[in-house]
């Protein structure tokens, strides 16, 4: 694991595949914030709890079951369209416009995509709001995942099985390491990211991942950098 990338290890890469929140945009924004306050009033509201009682339970289902929502399809049944409208109604104003993350994603030779546990989306207005959707080639999403989020192996091969992604040619960029075990087993390289001027302190507590460590090829806290040293290191097309 390095934090400075070798460009010759990413020569081969046809296949550019980035996670959405906390990986496009930086950890800083904290933009997930809102979503998460809106989902402990989605909890609270379906199952008549107090706020820290539907926070309590909200973790617990995104330690379970990989994401909120997926815990309360399986236990409550919920209408997945409904939450993720709820849930992500939220002000994407908080997303600073990113030009030099769009010219570096723009710039890489081959495909890009968006893979996310989100919604499509979400994910539209917030690569729109930091300038860079017309630079990917589609959008993975929790629909497109059959409502199985991330790190499950099977999404992962829906994935590349959908696009016809050979994984030996792909790299991963992740801010959850252990999003990354499935990728770096099928042969990805993987690209963990991580907070700016990161601190253990700085991640909560069911973020942590510290049992991955060997999933993780690299670690940048500064996306458009680590993709501007590959390109320099890559040979001109």
């Amino acid at each position: 694991m390095t934090e400075t990338p070798d460009p010759k290890r990413f020569t081969h890469v046809t296949d550019w595949v980035f996670d959405l929140d906390n990986t496009l945009y930086p950890h800083k924004t904290n933009l997930f914030s809102q979503i998460d306050v809106r989902m402990t009033a989605y909890v609270s509201e379906l199952l008549q709890l107090s706020r820290e009682e539907a926070r309590k339970l909200q973790k617990q289902l995104y330690l379970e079951y990989g994401t909120t929502m997926n815990g309360l399809i399986v236990r409550h049944g919920i209408d997945p369209d409904d939450f993720l409208n709820k849930v992500h109604d939220i002000d994407y104003s908080w997303v600073a416009p990113d030009p030099a993350l769009g010219a570096a994603i723009e710039a890489l030779p081959g495909r890009k995509f968006i893979f996310t546990n989100g919604d499509r989306r979400h994910a539209e207005r917030t690569a729109r709001q930091l300038g860079i959707l017309d630079h990917f080639d589609d959008i993975f999403d929790i629909v497109a995942a059959d409502l199985t989020p991330k790190p499950a192996a099977a999404t992962y091969d829906k994935f590349v099985g959908l696009h016809r992604v050979d994984a030996r040619n792909a790299v991963m960029f992740e801010d959850l390491a252990r999003n990354l075990e499935v990728p770096k087993r099928l042969g990805m390289t993987t690209v963990l990211i991580v907070p700016n001027n990161f601190e253990p302190t700085f991640s909560e507590i069911w973020e942590r991942d510290v049992n991955n460590e060997d999933d993780v090829d690299f670690v940048t806290d500064d996306l458009a950098s680590f993709l501007n040293t590959v390109l320099a290191g890559l040979p001109r097309r």
